[in-house]
């Protein structure tokens, strides 16, 4: 038996007692959902409409297209899509889970109405610093990842739940994603005793690993490659890569969502370099994406500098500052912090 995650608030016993008859039940995530953000909610799906529930997954915006395999994914509201459904299913939900994000402001633009829905909210999530805004509250900051604590969460619900197929795949998808291929931190015992649950319960790895990783678009290859000749900066003295992606980039490419997944861990791949930093140039706001080696915690140095967050060596942030403006500021506060001996 896997041991659950020790950071439960709320009382339990409400949950169980309102999910022993059918309910009308909202899942939601975070705006521009990965792979453990949309694994947990239709793992999370599957498992509810089992039970009996009328369940909608909403999602604030759209996704990655590589995504879009996994079983429910038609059954997926956008709310940048279909206004009207995800508000009434929010608006009518008897309770509703919010997975993989910490904060209400991480659902943009459907924060306002889950804040302020009536419905029984829980939280199940893995980064730092979760605020109150839920009656329940399933948290561990050492867990490899949403989906692995949702797998948890489902268990302590019910001891033999009899996991489907389908929530298992979508269960995998985000235990895979959000440990890199099980190469990262991330990677724990835990994560990979779960994996090996997940196979023996019979989903098709290989076929999830191909629809994730081996589907690419063209466009999106030579966009990478792109990225990698024209676009990274590596600053040895501060064991520092960055790729930048500017406008141009995304119309000479056709840039998807999800196009740019992953292209902020290739920095890490080159001797040397402890730190590797995407910063791509958005419709009025410049995004940031943090990835570290080791003790450097780009979680504080998104937090005080960016206005982000997330893990201590994987983070994000933003700017409305000029992308050049940007870069200088990032490359002079490592410097700084380095001279510091901070990095």
């Amino acid at each position: 038996m896997l041991t659950f995650a020790t950071m439960l608030t709320g009382n339990i016993e409400v949950l169980r007692d309102g999910l022993s008859r059918p309910r009308k039940i909202v899942v939601t995530t975070h705006q521009k959902p990965d792979g453990d953000a949309m694994g947990s909610s239709l793992a999370m799906y599957h498992y509810l409409i089992s039970k009996g529930h009328q369940v909608t997954v909403v999602t604030p915006t759209d996704y990655p297209e590589f995504l879009k395999w996994m079983p429910g994914n038609d059954k997926v509201v956008i709310y940048e899509q279909k206004k009207m459904p995800a508000e009434k299913a929010v608006q009518e939900a008897d309770i509703i889970f919010c997975l993989d994000f910490n904060a209400l402001h991480r659902i943009q633009p459907i924060d306002g109405l889950v804040g302020d829905a009536l419905s029984y909210k829980i939280l199940i999530d893995h980064h730092l610093e979760p605020e109150d805004f839920t009656d329940l509250r399933f948290w561990d900051i050492k867990a490899s990842s949403t989906c692995e604590l949702t797998y948890d969460f489902i268990h302590l619900l019910e001891e033999t739940p009899g996991l489907s197929i389908d929530c298992c795949s979508c269960l995998y998808t985000g235990l895979l994603t959000d440990t890199g291929n099980f190469t990262n931190g991330a990677t724990t015992a835990k994560a990979m005793k779960l994996a090996a649950q997940l196979l023996e319960n019979g989903i098709d790895f290989m076929e999830i690993q191909e629809k994730l990783f081996n589907n690419n678009s063209e466009s999106r290859m030579r966009f990478i490659g792109n990225s990698l000749l024209n676009r990274m900066v590596i600053v040895p003295e501060i064991e520092t890569a960055y790729i930048t992606v500017n406008k141009e980039d995304g119309r000479q490419f056709n840039l998807q969502p999800g196009d740019t997944e992953g292209l902020v861990n290739y920095g890490l791949g080159i001797k040397g370099i402890k730190l590797s930093i995407l910063i791509k140039e958005e419709p009025g706001i410049i995004k940031l994406s943090f990835r570290s080696k080791g003790d450097l915690n780009v979680n504080e140095f998104a937090r005080q500098h960016f206005n982000g967050g997330g893990h201590k060596n994987a983070a994000g942030g933003k700017s409305n500052e000029k992308l050049d403006v940007v870069i200088k500021k990032i490359v002079d506060l490592l410097k700084l912090s380095k001279a510091r001996k901070k990095i």
